[in-house]
């Protein structure tokens, strides 16, 4: 596994903590800050290591009789299954108030996503598809330049994060409708970048586009179950 990719995850870490800390001080939905920060631990972390398991498995490699290849994580995670077991693993830690600690975390999540993706600056892996605006950033050695594509993640997912806290806060939102948001906002923005993405693959566009939808309708059904109440 590659050091650098520490300092990504590192960034990711801070940045969930500290919207977790910035948002216990002026009231979170799920009322603990320090459980959502253990859940959030606990589901990232399970959900990543399921992800390199799965994507073990699809390359042929047996996790059993290969245990040391694991933590290889930079030998690339099945995204799916990464954004799945994370899901499942978050939905079992907070079962008894499922929607009220989604809600709580919402934000913090797509601040640590943010720093994920900030992370990029100890990686050198930013540039994307080529570019003629002014801000992007040449390729060493050469005068291509190229579209800092995840900078620009991370800044649409910090403000998205803020945006959330902010609304928390002061709107009232609907008991469902700040994870609606989230979700809607990471896979919005993540398919709205994948075209500046050099990937041979295409990157994950289904599950993106599904998490748009999804997000759409967790929002939708918050919005009518608040105007029957």
């Amino acid at each position: 596994m590659e050091f650098s990719l520490l300092g990504s995850a590192a960034i990711g870490v801070f940045g969930f903590w500290i919207m977790l800390r910035w948002e216990a001080k002026r009231g979170n939905a799920a009322g603990c800050a320090v459980d959502l920060w253990d859940a959030g631990l606990v589901a990232a972390t399970s959900g990543l290591f399921i992800g390199r398991i799965v994507a073990m498995i699809q390359d042929g490699i047996n996790p059993l009789t290969n245990p040391l290849q694991i933590i290889l994580i930079r030998s690339g995670v099945s995204t799916v299954a990464v954004v799945a077991g994370t899901l499942t693993v978050f939905a079992y830690v907070a079962r008894r108030s499922l929607v009220d600690a989604a809600d709580g975390i919402a934000p913090a999540a797509l601040m640590g996503l943010a720093g994920w993706h900030a992370g990029c600056l100890a990686t050198g892996s930013c540039l994307g598809t080529e570019s003629s605006l002014a801000w992007a950033s040449p390729l060493p050695g050469s005068d291509i330049t190229r579209h800092p594509v995840e900078i620009y993640a991370a800044i649409a997912l910090g403000v998205a994060s803020i945006a959330l806290a902010l609304w928390k806060q002061y709107g009232r939102p609907p008991l469902g409708s700040i994870t609606g948001a989230a979700i809607l906002s990471a896979a919005g923005i993540r398919l709205a970048t994948e075209p500046m993405r050099i990937s041979l693959a295409g990157g994950p566009v289904l599950l993106y586009g599904a998490g748009v939808v999804i997000g759409i309708g967790l929002i939708v059904a918050s919005l009518v179950g608040k105007s029957r109440q």
